[in-house]
This record gives C-alpha cells, structure tokens and sequence, in this order.
C-alpha cells in the first residue's frame, strides 16, 4: 500500500475540506495523488479555483499538487486510503453531533473495498471511532474490519490562524486496530509531518489523547477566568497579577478571555458525556465548562456597569464589538463566544454595532443574523468592546475611534488586555480590562 501510494499507483482520498482536511489533502498532494471529497459543492468550486473557503491557506498552496476536488462517490472509489477529517460539533445542549462523522462512515460504506484503509481524524470520545463509526462502514459495505480493511484513527492537530505550528512541524499520533495497521497509518504520515509520528497502542488510546490536550486548556483557561473575577472584585489588575506570578519558573502562562471554537470549547462535552455513560459525573472538567461559557455574559455586564459609570449608559446607546471570530486572526466566527456578548447587551436595549475584517460578512448574516458594518460608518459611539486581538483591530487608529465617540472617556473593554492602558487613556477612554 505505502509503495504503491508513492508511485500514484493509488490514491488517498480526504473526505471533508474544512479548516483541517483541506490542508491535509493539500500536503499529501504534493507527494501522492489525492481525492478531496466534500459534500457541498460550493465549496469544490472555490477549491478548484485555488481558492481556500476557510481563509487559511493562500493560493500558493494550491500548486504543484496531484489533487481532485470532487462530491462524486464514483470518483471517491477510486481511492484506497481514506482520511476522514470532518466536524464533530455539539448541540444546543451540548450533546456531542456525531451526525456528520456518521454519514461521512456511510459515505465510506458505499465506497469502500477489500484492502482499503480507513483513518478517522476528527476529534471524538474514546471509543467512537470502533463503537461508532465502525459499525456503519461493516453494515454498509457487508464488509468486516481486520480480514477485509483496516481502521485506524490519527487525531488532527491543526490550529487556525496559527502560521507557526503547521501540519508539517506537529508530532502527529496515529494508531491502528492491530499492528500492521498502526505501522502503515505510521509510515504513511511521515511522509507529510517532518517532525515524525508518535505511535498509540491502541485507537481508544489516540481517541483520549486528543480530547484531553483540549480539555486540558480548557481547565486551565477557566481557573484564570475565575481569578479574573476575583480580582475585579478586589480592583486589582489581572495582567500584573498574572505577569508578576510568571516570574516563577514554572507558573503556567495561560490568559483570561473567551473560549469558542470547535476544539476547547467543544472537546470537553464529548469527554464528560462518555464519562456519564459510565455512571461518573466528572466535576472538575464541567466546572470548567460553566465558567467559560459564561464568560461573554459577564464582560457584557462589566461594559454595562462601566457604561453606567461613565453617564453613557441609556436604551439604545452604541456599542462598538471589535472582532466577531472565535479566535485572532482566523475567518471562522462558528461558535464565537463573541455572540454571547452581543446578545446580552442586545437584551439590555443596547445598538449593538460589529466590526471585523477577518469575518465573511454573508458568514455573519447566516450563521448570527448579524449585519458587519464599515468603520466609515460608525459614529456617537458609546462603549467599544475590543473582543478580538486580529492584527488590524491592535493597529486600529484610536484618534479615529476616539472621534467618533460620544463623550471623552468613552469605556474601552480590553477582553484580551492587549492594548496599552496609556495610549488607551491617551486617546481619553477609559480602560476596563478582563
């Protein structure tokens, strides 16, 4: 199989090109012949002009690559390795979605044939690839892991808006259902990942691994959170607290702010909901989970209070929300946290007024019902919430800003404390930071 990969005498087909699969599908490319396979054919378009729908990758990173874009199952049949590296999302009531890892296993079961393998790579609790998705591809195509193909599962580890750690440089686990899978899933990514492969005994053990490197921050980012809180009760600041304690060596530099996304804000539900299938209620983990998803709530109060405070505060004041994504300088608004902040100060009767440069402004409208709106056309501002650290939003022009408030000592919401409380106080706003 490896062999015969490298000599394009078979194909890898990437089923989901998303912020993970497309850059996978691209890099093998350049060494293998690759089928990207995506259900929405929009986005196929866009690919086979070069043209990345995330906003992630140039189209520089389109060429010299072996690759077929397609939604066609007779044209996903030709491959003999499939990687599967589509959303694994939560509900309304965050209860992992398993649906699209479900239908992508259904995909495979139409498709797949004696001899092939299988990779899953979305992130997902221990055991859902074999319990899961297994069944479906065995049901399907009649056929049976093991004596007719091989299952093995390699957690992606891909950061959006993240230009340092790429696919290439990031350790990359992968594992197998037997032996002799694990050796040619291992084999096969060190073809793309420089920096070498880190071999799981087990696909439950690769399954864990993933969901807790997420969790992980997600405990750690909420215990700052918290002390956030604490701290403002005690009018103290949380950055000097935070920069004065990281002078010991080995004090965790982890920040308070919001936690959206599909990987922190998202991994830990499908830890705690296996665990509670077992009869144990994690504590710890969970707690983590409600102080960070309300955090947005609280930084809506805090800006209310500071309005209040400042004699800005009255029905259908303006409110300036600098940034909508989920993280600094990534396109992706799915899962912003930032919306909670919206709807909050929306609830209060406030205007509430959006500006991001990274976001698609159709995204918006669809995803939140938002209309991103132009600086040019802002004015009488009456509170700004800088909620997002993108590039243009920490060079913003602050005379600009200031110009079109409504009073002198406007509140500035520092959420990530990334801008200069001198320069802020400068321009005549008055800073509250998380």
């Amino acid at each position: 199989m490896y062999l015969k990969l490298l000599n394009k005498e078979n194909k890898i087909a990437v089923i989901g090109l998303g912020y993970v699969g497309l850059p996978i599908a691209l890099e093998f490319a350049k060494k293998i012949s690759v089928i990207g396979f995506d259900i929405n054919d929009k986005r196929i378009a866009m690919m086979n002009n070069g043209i990345d729908p995330s906003n992630e990758l140039d189209a520089s990173a389109f060429e010299n690559c072996d690759i077929e874009f397609t939604s066609s199952l007779d044209v996903l049949r030709k491959a003999k390795f499939f990687i599967v590296a589509v959303p694994t999302p939560v509900d309304e009531h965050n209860v992992p979605d398993l649906k699209p890892v479900k239908n992508a296993s259904a995909t495979i079961g139409k498709v797949i044939k004696k001899g092939d393998y299988v990779v899953f790579e979305s992130t997902v609790y221990p055991g859902c690839t074999e319990e899961d998705c297994l069944p479906i591809i065995e049901q399907i195509s009649g056929l049976k892991a093991i004596t007719d193909f091989k299952l093995g599962y390699s957690p992606e580890r891909i950061n959006p808006g993240d230009k340092e750690h790429r696919l290439e440089n990031i350790t990359k686990i992968v594992s197998g259902e037997d032996a002799e899978t694990l050796e040619a899933v291992a084999a096969l990514y060190s073809v793309v990942v420089e920096v070498g492969v880190y071999k799981a005994s087990s696909i439950k053990v690769a399954e864990a691994a993933k969901v807790i490197e997420n969790t992980q921050r997600d405990v750690n980012i909420a215990l700052i959170n918290e002390l956030a809180v604490i701290f403002n009760l005690m009018n103290i600041d949380t950055l000097e607290v935070l920069e004065a304690a990281g002078t010991k060596w080995n004090f965790l530099p982890f920040r308070p702010g919001l936690v959206g996304g599909h990987c922190i804000g998202v991994d830990p539900y499908y830890l705690t909901h296996k665990v509670s299938t077992l009869g144990y209620t994690p504590e710890v983990i969970l707690a983590g989970r409600r102080i960070n998803d309300r955090m947005g709530s609280y930084i809506a109060q805090q800006t209310i209070k500071q309005m209040i405070l400042a004699g800005t505060m009255s029905k259908g004041a303006n409110v300036l929300v600098l940034g909508l994504t989920f993280k600094e300088n990534c396109a992706d608004i799915r899962n912003s946290k930032v919306i909670d902040i919206i709807n909050e100060l929306k609830d209060y009767g406030l205007n509430v007024i959006v500006w991001d440069p990274m976001a698609d402004i159709h995204e918006a409208q669809k995803e939140y019902g938002l209309s991103l709106t132009d600086l040019s056309s802002i004015h009488q501002i009456d509170a700004v919430i800088a909620a997002v650290a993108h590039q243009q939003i920490l060079s913003i022009d602050l005379d600009f800003i200031r110009s079109r408030s409504r009073i002198d000592g406007t509140p500035w919401i520092d959420v990530k404390s990334v801008f200069s409380v001198p320069s802020l106080y400068g321009f005549g706003f008055k800073v509250w930071r998380l």
